[in-house]
């Protein structure tokens, strides 16, 4: 004679087996978007820092202090696709283009790009 419930002895493992994939996705696409949010939070700030440095300098010289700027602020895995540019006479302007990667930073990218812009009122020095 069976004693009730001893049929279902181990459900639990294998019904976690089966479950396994789906939350290894779903932490997968979680942590995913994450780097899709750290990617824009890192362009605006590239873009932020390139506009503050084009602001301070002469207008020959502002692409260069721009673009030093903006890639100085990017650690190594995004500096490596990043497009810094600026512009503007009066009312200085940069956009820092960024590629998103896909789950660890620096191996591959995306193809769509992020992009950072900032505005600023050039310094007048008298």
């Amino acid at each position: 004679m069976r004693r009730g419930g001893e049929g279902d002895r181990g459900q639990v493992s294998i019904e976690f087996l089966g479950m396994t994939p789906l939350i290894v996705l779903t932490l997968v696409l979680v942590w995913q978007a994450v780097l899709v949010g750290y990617t824009f939070t890192l362009a605006g700030n590239a873009a932020d820092e390139a506009v503050r440095a084009g602001t301070a300098v002469a207008p020959g010289a502002r692409q260069a202090a721009c673009s030093a700027a903006g890639l100085g602020h990017l650690s190594a895995a995004w500096r490596g696709s990043a497009e810094v540019s600026c512009g503007g006479s009066g009312y200085v302007t940069a956009d820092v283009k960024l590629h998103v990667p896909v789950l660890f930073p620096g191996l591959i990218d995306f193809p769509a790009t992020v992009t950072g812009h900032a505005g600023a009122v050039e310094e007048v020095k008298r």
